[in-house]
């Protein structure tokens, strides 16, 4: 077996290392609203749930060169977002809004995407996710090492959840419909494959 120590790593070494490892990633389409009001649209595969009571998410957002993204500063700002579950019909208009733009320039019209009013939060979500939470922000973290800030750990509390019909059955989601992606490493993503039952302990 092989071991390293990530400290003799360089970050690209131990993110590769993570990336292809912590396998597969949920994927969170992240909508927030900019002071002028340009509606920001981002995935993070840095995502997943943290308590069911009360409702809440977490996502890290990885700075550039110790600059805040839009996403990250949006949250701070507006103190609200909109996660949404990326699917097979959906994640190759979201690998769109990857690119890099303008602050001023929303990924939603570049890629196409549909904006939809919010019932409690200020941001809108898009029309083409099966899945939307508006979430509230409950803790924005900076981690980092040597005082230099790396990353904005986002704490989000849901207070509304919008299911399409097709995905939810007795109070059950249906996988099978839902179709969601995840995050591999490099462009690779994955689909939801065979699904099989192990009974826990009691």
């Amino acid at each position: 077996m092989l071991s390293f120590d990530p400290r003799n790593n360089t970050e690209r070494e131990n993110y590769k290392l993570l990336i292809g490892t912590i396998v597969p990633r949920p994927i969170a389409f992240v909508t927030t609203k900019a002071q002028d009001g340009t509606i920001n649209g981002a995935p993070f595969s840095y995502f997943n749930v943290v308590t069911a009571d009360p409702p809440m998410v977490s996502i890290s957002v990885q700075r550039k060169n110790g600059a805040q993204k839009d996403t990250a500063q949006n949250i701070a700002e507006q103190g609200n977002f909109v996660i949404h579950i990326v699917d097979e019909t959906n994640v190759k208009k979201i690998n769109e809004t990857a690119a890099t733009l303008a602050p001023d320039e929303s990924e939603i019209a570049v890629a196409g995407l549909t904006e939809i009013e919010s019932d409690i939060v200020s941001t809108p979500g898009v029309k083409e996710a099966k899945v939307r939470f508006e979430c509230m922000l409950e803790k924005q973290i900076q981690l980092g090492e040597d005082g230099r800030a790396s990353t904005d750990l986002i704490i989000g509390k849901i207070v509304r959840i919008h299911l399409d019909d097709s995905i939810c059955n007795d109070g059950k989601i249906v996988y099978e419909n839902l179709n969601a992606v995840s995050r591999l490493a490099g462009n690779d993503y994955a689909k939801i494959g065979d699904i099989f039952a192990i009974e826990r302990p009691k």
